[in-house]
């Protein structure tokens, strides 16, 4: 399967962005409802006519199967490329929800795409017999990602102008700014083709400013946001395994084609999370014979729920393929050989002691990592203070719960499943304590969802 047949996520449409204004009207602009004759071709190419606005329809095409990178064209009066009008196409499309099927390429898109790639070609990219050299589409390829690069670490650059201006003035300069600073300034990393770096900055800007804990956390995430762009810039020194997770952090794509692995993953969890841009689904799974935990992750329109959705504490007989240089353990979702189906398959469970030391050893390999996926094996949920934590029923050790864990529903859930009892659960240990996503009971039992 070529590049151009695998869908997209939205990050990395969103990324083709000329700037934040056109990012945001393309998030507005992919939504069903105004677009028809929608289509893609599996080989680089799709379509549609988008009917909200202008005197007439704008028919809009991509070809993202060019030797020199994705164009695009559109029957609006918008210069920018893309327009808003590919964008939220492209955004429909990566969806996969059905908005953009494939279908057999129009004459007026097929036409467009035939003249461009016949122009790309006597443009001299052909070779002595009329057709394109791989060679010349391999250097095409180097070109674009070189070019990219040096987009990165421009904006980089900038990012560490702007923290350094941070510090000098102090971190009481940010909370009298406000959040639209850190709005302009990812904005800035959006246009550099740095999606990562927007993602993190824009975190900055939600983090509250009051409280004790404030300047504490603003400091925490402004020094590993440094640490980003210092990696960036002197990715060249480093091993090729950080390296790999500099890249993947900074938001440049990787192919999931690692090997793909069949087992019968057990659903442990699936939650979303949305802002105004993207929905988020993550969908946690355990092979019952490999013994491996991996994330799916699929991404949204805002206000659009992403696919694939797999029921909590069934298993799926599927193929799951690693992304080469994902930090984590993300995998793509490959052929499914049967229906989900329940399961009682459990995962196996360590200690609390065990699971901080697996998250320790993790940082080492990615210092941004928020946390590592745990399951935890007779603990009983106890009050601590203003808070919770998990207590080992066999050992003097605990752990916290996150604030976010505290402020679910699923938290109730799980103190009523233990009654005071031990019990096995699933989630996310990291810096800020335990989430809980889903529990069992010590004997006999279902898996219980707590997210």
């Amino acid at each position: 399967m070529t590049e151009q047949e695998v869908r997209w996520t939205a990050e990395r449409v969103l990324a083709l962005a000329p700037d934040a204004a056109s990012r945001a009207a393309g998030g507005e602009v992919a939504a069903a409802g105004p677009w028809s004759e929608t289509g893609s071709s599996g080989a680089g190419t799709v379509w549609g006519t988008y009917g909200g606005g202008g005197a007439a329809p704008y028919r809009t095409v991509v070809d993202l199967a060019g030797a020199d990178g994705p164009a695009y064209s559109c029957g609006c009066p918008r210069r920018a490329a893309p327009c808003e009008h590919a964008l939220g196409l492209l955004l429909l499309w990566a969806d996969g929800g059905g908005t953009v099927p494939r279908a057999r390429v129009p004459g007026w898109a097929e036409r467009w795409v035939a003249g461009r790639r016949t122009e790309t070609v006597e443009g001299g990219t052909a070779d002595a017999a009329g057709s394109p050299p791989a060679a010349a589409g391999a250097d095409a390829a180097r070109r674009r990602a070189e070019r990219r690069a040096g987009r990165v670490t421009a904006g980089a650059q900038e990012l560490e102008r702007r923290l350094t201006d941070l510090f000098r003035a102090g971190l009481a300069s940010a909370g009298q700014a406000g959040p639209g600073m850190w709005e302009e300034t990812a904005a800035r990393m959006v246009d550099a083709q740095a999606p990562g770096l927007a993602n993190r900055v824009r975190e900055l800007g939600a983090l509250p400013g009051g409280g004790p804990d404030g300047p504490v956390r603003l400091l925490e995430e402004c020094a590993l946001l440094h640490l980003l762009t210092r990696g960036w810039l002197r990715r060249d020194r480093l091993p090729e395994g950080l390296a790999a997770t500099v890249r993947t952090r900074i938001g440049l794509s990787a192919p999931a084609d690692g090997p793909a692995v069949r087992d019968h993953w057990l659903v442990l969890a699936q939650y979303d999370t949305a802002d105004s841009r993207l929905t988020t689904r993550r969908i946690w799974l355990h092979g019952s014979a490999s013994g491996r935990t991996a994330l799916l992750l699929a991404y949204g329109a805002a206000g659009r729920a992403p696919e694939p959705a797999l029921p909590a504490g069934w298993a799926l007989d599927a193929e799951l393929s690693a992304y080469r240089g994902a930090a984590g353990p993300r995998a793509a979702l490959g052929e499914r050989f049967a229906a989900p189906a329940p399961t009682s398959v459990r995962p196996a469970g360590s200690t609390t002691t065990r699971a901080l030391a697996r998250y320790g050893e993790a940082l080492r390999d990615d210092p941004w990592l928020d946390s590592v996926p745990v399951t935890l094996d007779r603990v009983i949920p106890a009050p601590d203070g203003d808070g919770w934590q998990l207590a080992d029923a066999d050992e003097d050790a605990a752990l916290p719960l996150s604030p976010i864990a505290r402020s679910r529903p699923g938290l109730w859930r799980l103190v009523a499943l233990s009654g005071g009892a031990p019990v096995r659960v699933f989630g996310e240990c990291g810096h800020q304590g335990f989430t809980p996503l889903a529990a069992w009971p010590d004997g006999p039992g279902a898996l219980v969802p707590l997210c």
